[in-house]
């Protein structure tokens, strides 16, 4: 993926492996897709993706991955990720410590699955619109 960083890159091989059909899906978006945006929360980070239009999409449309988790120097209590996939496409990487700030650098990561060996677990969305109708 164009515009992601070794951290962001490893979290979406975990995240996206695996022979469900919605993963097979996700990871041919991910080799044309690119980073939109990203931004630090302080303790973590967001990063969007936009996919292109002729890329298939998953099914069902609107589900969260959160299943990898990560040890990283200078984090006490390590870090977790989820995965947006929204309208059937990567929408956004969240990135998050559980207690303390995002550390300078992020270079040094020991990924894992929540549960070893991984039991796949799509958690589906009911995303609503924000707007007032």
């Amino acid at each position: 993926m164009e515009g992601v960083n070794k951290l962001e890159q490893a979290v979406l091989d975990k995240l996206l492996a695996g022979t469900d059909p919605a993963l097979v899906v996700l990871r041919a978006q991910a080799d044309s897709s690119r980073v939109r945006d990203r931004e630090y929360t302080g303790v973590g980070f967001w990063t969007f993706f936009t996919v292109p239009d002729n890329a298939p999409n998953a099914q069902p449309p609107d589900f969260l991955l959160d299943d990898v988790v990560a040890t990283m120097s200078g984090v006490a209590h390590g870090v977790g990720f989820s995965l947006l996939v929204k309208n059937g496409r990567l929408d956004m990487l969240e990135g998050f410590t559980y207690d303390q700030r995002w550390p300078d650098e992020s270079n040094e990561f020991e990924l894992t699955y929540t549960v070893e060996p991984r039991e796949l677990r799509l958690v589906r969305l009911s995303l609503r619109s924000s707007r007032a109708d």
